[in-house]
């Protein structure tokens, strides 16, 4: 049995759309049907080959949605058919506090969810959100747990206080202003764009400052004073602006460095402020659980950017490259 997927043979070439086998299924595993699947950051990294221990050819792909088509022989047959949302991330390991050396993140090594169908084990899988359609339900598994992780778990975000998400426009930003938002708490956000600014405040921001203007600290200083919580994926020479952003106890959490080495760092500021540096990647299966909880309850729905045809993929890696996007890009899967 064969299926069509998206399969990257060399690096900084297109992806090439080939018939391949259908995954077999072991002890413990599901087969799912594609419905959708979303873009990420690592896509792309790993297509320009700026990215660890790449093997290929892979099918690329973390996120997707989809419904259950085939069973392992050990896995209770109340999954059959369910429409359900994919946690991407594999074998973290037993200590909540970081992953383990197995960890992985399906879309190479494993395939990934650019194809009509992936494999998966079942305690990876959780039903899918009534309320979200399947491009949404795809867009929201890894930004999701990224940003639950580092909001509730690293910074330990209260109702009460203010935070800063900085480069909103991208998928895990967005998660976590709309998390944050969700929370109570008092959401401030970065972006190049004015026009990304504007759409994060018609969606629950109280403000927020354009990084590619000169004053854009003191403009963020004069509409929230401080942060006790700031969450950044950029990291480089602006970490500095933002200790300086940092309220008095304040966290501040990376999850990635798009810009690259931090430098400038003035230590006094950090330790006569108490400020908490801390770093976040993916999460737990709890965590990932809790998560879609969290997104049912208040019934929250990822932002797509824009919706990709399944053979279009090289289309939307360029799109995903310009920046432009204003959440997530998704490919439809028939």
């Amino acid at each position: 049995m064969t299926m069509q997927a998206l399969v990257l043979e060399q690096l900084h070439q297109p992806l090439l759309l080939k018939e391949v086998t259908v995954p077999v299924l072991q002890e413990n595993e599901v087969l799912i049907q594609l419905k959708a699947a979303a873009l990420n950051r690592r896509d792309f990294w790993i297509q320009q080959g700026q990215y660890a221990a790449i093997r290929l050819p892979a099918i690329l792909g973390s996120d997707g949605a989809g419904i259950v088509a085939d069973i392992g022989v050990t896995v209770d047959a109340a999954w059959r058919d369910k429409e359900v949302v994919i946690n991407p991330g594999l074998h973290w390991g037993k200590n909540p506090k970081a992953q383990s050396r197995e960890f992985r993140v399906l879309g190479m090594p494993d395939s990934g969810t650019f194809a009509q169908y992936v494999k998966v084990p079942v305690t990876h899988l959780v039903p899918k959100p009534a309320h979200l359609t399947w491009q949404q339900a795809a867009a929201l598994p890894l930004a999701g747990l990224t940003a639950y992780r580092s909001l509730f778990t690293r910074a330990e975000l209260q109702p009460y206080e203010k935070i800063l998400v900085t480069g909103v426009g991208g998928g895990v930003a967005l998660q976590c202003m709309q998390f944050a938002v969700a929370t109570g708490a008092d959401v401030y956000v970065t972006s190049g764009s004015d026009d990304k600014l504007q759409q994060a405040i018609e969606m629950g921001a109280k403000g927020g400052a354009n990084y590619k203007q000169a004053d854009w600290v003191a403009s963020l200083k004069s509409q929230a004073g401080a942060f006790d919580v700031i969450i950044d994926s950029a990291a480089g020479d602006s970490v500095a602006k933002l200790t300086e952003l940092a309220a008095e106890g304040g966290r501040i959490v990376f999850y990635g460095g798009t810009n690259g080495v931090i430098n400038g760092i003035v230590p006094g500021r950090i330790f006569w402020k108490q400020l908490s540096i801390l770093g976040s990647t993916m999460g737990t299966e709890g965590e990932f659980n809790t998560m879609v909880e969290f997104v049912e309850k208040h019934k929250l729905a990822p932002v797509v950017s824009k919706i990709f045809a399944f053979a279009e993929v090289n289309e939307a890696l360029q799109y995903m490259q310009e920046a432009a996007q204003f959440g997530k890009i998704v490919l439809e899967i028939e």
